[in-house]
This record gives structure tokens, sequence and C-alpha cells, in this order.
């Protein structure tokens, strides 16, 4: 576990090609901002990654401050020719992400799986 901010941990694991990082937070401390889109670039020029899953299966909401984070790393990751992919929101997050209208923005999938095999869902540069 890397604690990013205080209640604030990723887990991390390498994939072929993909880096996967799931995010747990205390409730505590959900609304605190932790600095997430700077870590995940981070880690992602660490491991030499291009293509990264964010799974939020453990969150029970999205603050804002997270989701401006994702919309921020999103930005940053597509700009470079990688791919974001996010999984594991609840029905109340998708529907926050339609409501701001970023789920045309933010490609969300279900699980890993199908995040990793959705090729064609949002084609980028591929790899």
């Amino acid at each position: 576990m890397l604690e990013i901010a205080r209640g604030w941990n990723l887990e991390v694991e390498r994939g072929p090609d993909w880096l996967f990082v799931r995010i747990f937070c205390d409730a505590e401390f959900a609304w605190d901002s932790p600095p997430l889109a700077e870590t995940l670039w981070n880690l992602m020029a660490q491991n030499m990654a291009h293509r990264l899953v964010v799974e939020c299966d453990q969150l029970s909401f999205m603050p804002s401050a997270v989701l401006g984070q994702l919309v921020m790393l999103q930005k940053r990751i597509v700009t470079s020719g990688g791919q974001l992919r996010i999984t594991g929101l609840s029905p109340s997050m998708k529907e926050v992400l339609h409501v701001s209208r970023l789920d045309s923005f933010l490609p969300v999938f279900a699980n890993r799986n199908e995040a990793v095999m959705s090729g064609a869902a949002y084609p980028h540069k591929p790899r």
C-alpha cells in the first residue's frame, strides 16, 4: 500500500502493458483532496507505463476533488498518447459523471478485464 495523503492509499499492480491502481480511502478523510493526478502520473513514469486502470471499487463515493484530479490526469495521459480507464464506479458515481457531462470524457468500465479488453470503445493511439 502506498499512502498518498492522510487516509488515502493506493494499491499498485503491474500487468502486461498496463498499470493497475486501486484507490482506498478511510471515510473520515473522504473530503480531503489527495494529490492523485500527480501521484498516478509519477507511478506511470516510474513503471514506464502508458496505460493506466484506476480501480474505484473501494470508494463509497467520488468527492469532486478526486473527480477533478481524474480529469486532469486524463488530459495529461491523452496528450502523451496513453490511455486511462476507470473501473468499479457505483451507480451513483456513474450518475455524477453523467450529470457533469464527464461520462464521454472519462472512460468507465465495469471491471479490470473489460477495461483492458475494450480497446475499441475509446480508441486513442494504438500500442
